[in-house]
């Protein structure tokens, strides 16, 4: 019996063994990956990378630990390089983060004993380490080794601020061995130098950096005033990252939250208020912001703090150049990551703030090693924690390759197979599209730039489309144009000799004649309007009908425009669109009849209805044609389309005003003051009407509570 439990207990545990083995990685992890859908929800994804192991000053063999690191360098030997600024030392080590030698003491070229200052940045080219001796005001190069080469001391030009401390944090040096120096303390830009240290220029000057008072006010100041002003007009923190094409990736910290936040919101493609910007070796900002959100970090920034989240838009201090050029940056607020491509898509985005292995407390830096290796440095905790690229994120990064190497056959089936893991993801959607494009599948691009609402690539199939059709019909499209030319003359004359037929004949007015009647206002207002009151030219019922079309025109352009118009599909259906027409008709119609009978005007009730009704017409007649227009329309012709609905409305806007002047009989002054006045009265209206149906409701409330507990008590 008793060998019989133990064979009963051997088995259970090896079951169980068996079974949390089968379990995914994914149940033990720490953070949730994921990407941001085109209305700023979270779309949570398969991880694209995972940490693996924490490595701390015991693990690299330091005699003393770190303390206060803040910035790590990866060359393309895979060794690692850490500024370690409470040490006063560079710490170098292997690709299997053992410490090969540190950098701390030196004898400087005068022959003097000399040694590092709270480094802030290291850069590694195949030569040279150079070092940003942040206290020091200087950077200091060595070899590959260790040993001193020379320093590089603080530059002198006109261009800086007489008095002004120059303390670099930050360098990337190019092929050319021009240092572009970050200085906390320098509100220009990036410092460019040649190899000798002679300024060169500045490049990448941050737009709301500081204020021409600010700058004002520091002429006057003494350096130690402006060594303590300093953080209220340069950034918090800088830094700097080369990619493979010679670009500079530069993270900013000091623009205004609120303008990050108006920024983001307002999904701009400039750089001027997003706190990393992309320069060429010219300080021109080149970065692409093509993706649904501009890269700037956290999306949902504005969240309660009692549902857990985080206020405020993303603090970004770093910026990582990654393989196929991918790019990341850290966000010190949230403890999380951000990776985007060239075109500045998100990929994903992932971490969190704790304590297990793959959260943070203080992100600092972020860099990648050659083996799909992510190393994150935690200044709080002095450690690196080494992350490593999984499958998924793998086919990302073979997939953008063979995009990059224009292998498009290659790369669909790469996004398809991320699809089957990700359905979610509107880069792969994008990729796809993108290759099908190349390859001149026009077609069936159009459907994934559909799934992703890539408006941009959408319009350049569609154009391609086009053009072809264009080509098969060079001869049918000139008739086309020509006939509608022709019929739209033809019309215009016959509502013409039927108008000049009804104002002559003396006899009462048809239907027909009242409704064709309009064509004679819209461009003949004043006698058009004093004929619409005195002759009786037209009548409630065409009136009725004029605004029946202006309701199927906006219901019209809400279900019938074009995908680049409205590429989310989003209507607000018949009833809100007849709501949208007829409130504000009804409300101008009672305000300016209320206010228009206290300030003697001669139109009455229906003198204003009428008018008013007729001077719609404009909408209509615009709108449905732009409405189909917009089916065949690229994105560079909207702005045709947007512009002659503007000129729709500020034509039927222009009537009305004309109209009610006319109607009332007042001059241009008195209208204006009318006018003014009504939309006064249509708020006020409004407020009254808001006011009614609360207090209504409150006393059907009260009523049905009092019939419930009647109810209740018998």
């Amino acid at each position: 019996m008793k060998l019989r439990k133990i064979s009963i207990a051997v088995v259970t545990v090896i079951l169980l063994s068996v079974m949390l083995a089968a379990l995914p990685v994914s149940a033990g992890r720490t953070y949730q990956t994921y990407t941001y859908s085109l209305d700023g929800q979270p779309l949570y994804s398969p991880d694209a990378y995972t940490p693996i192991m924490e490595i701390d000053s015991s693990y690299m063999g330091l005699s003393k630990n770190l303390d206060n690191p803040s910035d790590i360098f990866v060359d393309k030997k895979d060794n690692v390089y850490i500024s370690d600024k409470g040490n006063n030392r560079i710490v170098v080590l292997d690709r299997y983060f053992k410490l090969k030698f540190e950098i701390s003491e030196f004898i400087n070229d005068q022959g003097i004993p000399d040694k590092l200052n709270s480094p802030s940045g290291v850069y590694v080219t195949s030569e040279i380490i150079y070092v940003a001796d942040t206290n020091q005001n200087r950077i200091v190069t060595f070899d590959l080794e260790g040993k001193f080469i020379k320093v590089i001391p603080q530059p002198e030009d006109a261009l800086f601020d007489t008095g002004s401390v120059y303390k670099p944090v930050a360098l990337v040096v190019d092929d050319y061995n021009r240092l572009y120096v970050v200085s906390s303390t320098t509100y220009q830009g990036v410092i460019v130098l040649n190899e000798d240290g002679t300024f060169i220029s500045f490049i990448g000057a941050q737009k709301v950096a500081i204020s021409a008072w600010a700058k004002l006010w520091r002429k006057i100041m003494t350096a130690d005033q402006r060594a303590q002003t300093v953080q209220n007009i340069s950034s918090e923190v800088h830094n700097i990252d080369l990619n493979d094409k010679g670009f500079m990736y530069v993270p900013t910290s000091s623009i205004s939250d609120s303008k990050v936040g108006s920024a983001i919101k307002g999904k701009t493609k400039s750089g001027d208020y997003l706190p990393v910007k992309l320069l060429n070796k010219s300080g021109n900002e080149v970065m692409a912001r093509n993706g649904f959100w501009p890269p700037a970090g956290e999306v949902a920034f504005s969240g309660s703090k009692s549902d857990g989240s985080i206020n405020g838009v993303s603090k970004i201090i770093d910026v990582a150049a990654g393989p196929e050029y991918t790019w990341s940056i850290i966000d010190t607020r949230r403890q999380k990551i951000f990776t985007y491509d060239e075109q500045g898509n998100l990929l994903f985005a992932f971490g969190d703030s704790g304590s297990q292995l793959g959260n943070l407390v203080s992100i600092q830096s972020i860099e990648y090693m050659s083996d799909a290796k992510m190393l994150v440095l935690d200044m709080t905790n002095k450690n690196l924690t080494v992350y490593e690229r999984t499958e998924y994120g793998d086919i990302i990064i073979n997939a953008l390759a063979n995009q990059n190497t224009r292998q498009y056959d290659r790369a669909i089936d790469d996004w398809t197979e991320i699809l089957k893991r990700n359905s979610n993801f509107d880069v792969a959607y994008i990729g796809i599209a993108d290759a099908l494009y190349r390859n001149g599948e026009y077609k069936e691009a159009m459907a994934y730039y559909e799934s992703a609402y890539s408006t941009s690539g959408w319009s350049d199939s569609y154009k391609e489309i086009r053009k072809d059709w264009i080509s098969r019909n060079v001869l049918l499209i000139p008739l086309i144009v020509i006939v509608i030319i022709v019929a739209v003359v033809m019309f215009f004359k016959f509502a013409g000799k039927v108008n000049k037929r009804a104002e002559t004949n003396g006899k009462k007015k048809t239907f027909g004649e009242e409704l064709l009647f309009v064509f004679h206002l819209m461009f003949h207002p004043f006698d058009g309007f004093w004929d619409l009151k005195h002759e009786k030219r037209g009548s409630v019922r065409a009136s009725l009908v004029f605004i029946a079309v202006t309701i199927f025109a906006v219901f019209y352009q809400d279900i019938g425009s074009g995908y680049l118009v409205n590429p989310e599909k989003h209507y607000a259906g018949i009833i809100n669109d007849a709501l949208g027409v007829i409130v504000p008709f009804l409300l101008f119609i009672v305000g300016n009849w209320c206010l228009t009978t206290l300030f003697e005007g001669e139109g009455s009730f229906k003198d204003v209805f009428i008018a008013t009704s007729y001077s719609l017409v404009p909408i209509p007649l615009l709108m449905i044609p732009t409405t189909i227009y917009s089916n065949m329309a690229i994105s560079t012709e909207i702005q045709i389309v947007d512009f002659i609905n503007t000129i729709a409305m500020i034509w039927a806007f222009l009537l009305i005003f004309l109209g009610m002047m006319v109607t009332h009989d007042y001059t241009i002054s008195k209208n204006i003051i009318t006018t003014l006045g009504t939309i006064v009265a249509m708020a006020f209206i409004m407020f009254v009407a808001i006011l009614f149906t609360t207090l209504v409701g409150r006393m059907v409330s009260f009523v049905t509570n009092i019939i419930v507990e009647i109810n209740y008590r018998l």
